[in-house]
């Protein structure tokens, strides 16, 4: 898996501004593709994306945006516009690199906040799609890699199912609202999505987007930081559940699967999530496992508390569903301790198991 950093910021940026600067001598106060702003002005809103994000990793607000904009009025020419924007692009890159990984800062869309990863992904759209209008503004070609592409939508689009094959930047052009795809109908109307993430006392539950979740399954670390045995191999399973989601386009990342990370040293401890959303019944399965390292320590009753409490919060969910191994007894106790009531017995793969039940 490619993190997604400074290094992907600068290679939009760097890609965008020499397209665009073999045009820098046309009229740049035509339309911009589909948009109603201009090209300069779209030219400019790149700009002003770039440092925003950049002031959002710096400043770390988590109510609202830094109260500052980025003022373009004394550019004389496209030229010194594209200057503006090699040297936002630089500054978004350099606090992305600079920011700890467990930071957060406000987003409003759609969890209220990103992280840098996630900063980094909206600013390396920002560029790619806006090039893209500026380019077909001006009456020029544009098209970024597609490795650029597939990392952005495997991070904030786990929404969009992927286009078989390499053409990730149709797929992105589709998803923002700016092409057609064969057997997909045209978007009016289009939103990324940074992951969820759930605080809990000593932990933060940290959503699994789908490149982390493709790594993981491949045998990576999906980004994270693991404590001595980790991932256990029930969070590459759980991983694989991820991705075979994202592929079908199901996958809906409120009810998808969650790191757990230990907030005083950042170390990954584990995954918890459901099985899929909530069913015709409004009911959703939860699983979790820790590696050995880390358990006795109450940590997985703990975020099982937490992911309970928020998912049934959403009025499409009735109750959640769990099953337990007869044998396993510390497990029993964490489904216990987070409320859950024992309802009676299912036979899986494994034999006969425990179910239990937590409704709001």
């Amino acid at each position: 898996m490619r993190a997604m950093g400074g290094d992907q910021v600068e290679e939009a940026v760097s890609g965008a501004v020499a397209v665009l600067r073999g045009a820098a001598d046309r009229d740049w106060s035509v339309r911009a593709g589909r948009l109603e702003w201009s090209c300069r002005r779209t030219a400019e809103h790149i700009a002003s994306d770039l440092v925003s994000y950049a002031g959002q990793l710096a400043g770390r607000p988590t109510d609202r945006y830094v109260p500052f904009r980025i003022d373009c009025a004394t550019c004389e020419s496209p030229e010194d516009v594209l200057q503006v924007i090699e040297a936002t692009g630089a500054l978004l890159a350099a606090a992305v690199r600079t920011t700890p990984r467990e930071v957060r800062a406000f987003h409003p869309y759609p969890f209220r906040s990103a992280d840098r990863e996630g900063f980094a992904a909206m600013g390396v759209t920002e560029v790619l799609v806006h090039t893209h209008d500026v380019a077909e503004g001006l009456g020029i070609a544009y098209e970024p890699p597609a490795a650029l592409c597939a990392d952005v939508l495997t991070r904030i689009f786990p929404h969009v199912r992927p286009e078989p094959g390499p053409d990730h930047w149709r797929t992105l052009l589709w998803a923002t609202g700016r092409g057609e795809l064969p057997g997909r109908a045209p978007l009016t109307s289009w939103h990324w999505s940074n992951n969820l993430v759930v605080p809990a006392e000593r932990l933060t539950l940290q959503g699994m987007t789908p490149a982390a979740a493709a790594d993981l399954r491949a045998g990576g670390t999906g980004g994270f930081v693991w404590v001595e045995g980790g991932p256990f191999q029930g969070t590459r399973d759980a991983a694989g559940m991820v991705v075979k989601a994202y592929e079908a386009g199901v996958h809906r990342p409120e009810w998808g699967t969650f790191v757990l990370v230990r907030r005083e040293d950042g170390r990954a401890l584990g995954a918890m999530g459901f099985h899929g959303a909530p069913d015709a019944e409004g009911r959703a399965e939860v699983g979790y496992d820790l590696a050995e390292a880390a358990r006795g320590n109450g940590y997985a009753s703990e975020a099982l508390r937490a992911l309970s409490a928020r998912a049934l919060a959403h009025e499409d969910l009735t109750y959640l569903f769990a099953t337990v191994d007869r044998a396993n007894r510390p497990s029993q106790g964490v489904v216990s301790r987070a409320g859950f009531t024992k309802v009676g017995t299912v036979t899986g793969e494994d034999g006969e198991q425990y179910a239990y039940e937590l409704r709001g």
